[in-house]
């Protein structure tokens, strides 16, 4: 075989070879992204469920974000919270603060249901017009641990939301509308849940 003959197949060899390579590079990081996922910096909430590529059944869509909960705050043990997560669910926020004894005793009726009702109707405390020990020891006494309480010292959510009194509930549909916001005793507030959680 000539030798210009050889070194064209060479050539061409060679170039087969960075093509291939190049194509697997593209197989990167940014091709690891799960199908359903957010892209960075989107304001729409994650895929809560995980693809069932396994099944061959298409995950659900994420939700839509509402103007409502595209927000972003602390809770009271320094955790990053985003309320876009709870998008596609009725969502309760209660405004609380540590010294009103209104808040006190709706503070039961809070940690008594929000256990239950935590993947269908969330519950998420705002705490504000305290100090940040108080709030924390108010937090303790009444066992709201397992409920996410923000710590809105700056009052940054209070404004938001229009709230210019403790104790008050804004609680938002599946949609992301207001549909109350107001004073709500331990019974209402129960009965609120129970039939937004039912859907």
């Amino acid at each position: 075989m000539p030798s210009r003959t050889v070194h064209r197949l060479g050539a061409a060899a060679v170039l087969a070879a960075t093509l291939a390579g190049t194509a697997a590079c593209a197989v990167g990081p940014e091709r690891t992204t799960p199908a359903g996922a957010a892209p960075a910096g989107s304001t729409a909430a994650p895929t809560a469920t995980a693809p069932t590529a396994s099944t061959g059944t298409p995950s659900a869509p994420p939700a839509r974000v509402p103007t409502t909960l595209a927000f972003t705050a602390r809770t009271l043990d320094g955790t990053a919270f985003s309320a876009a997560a709870l998008a596609g669910r009725p969502v309760v926020l209660w405004f609380w603060a540590p010294w009103c004894a209104t808040c006190a005793s709706q503070a039961w009726t809070v940690a008594e249901i929000a256990p239950t009702y935590r993947d269908t109707v969330p519950i998420v405390g705002v705490a504000g017009l305290g100090q940040q020990r108080a709030m924390k020891d108010f937090v303790t006494e009444f066992d709201l641990a397992g409920t996410p309480q923000l710590d809105d010292r700056a009052g940054t959510l209070w404004r938001r939301f229009k709230v210019a009194e403790q104790s008050t509930f804004v609680i938002v549909d599946r949609d992301g509308k207001v549909v109350h916001q107001g004073f709500l005793d331990g019974e209402a507030l129960t009965r609120q849940v129970e039939t937004l959680a039912r859907g």
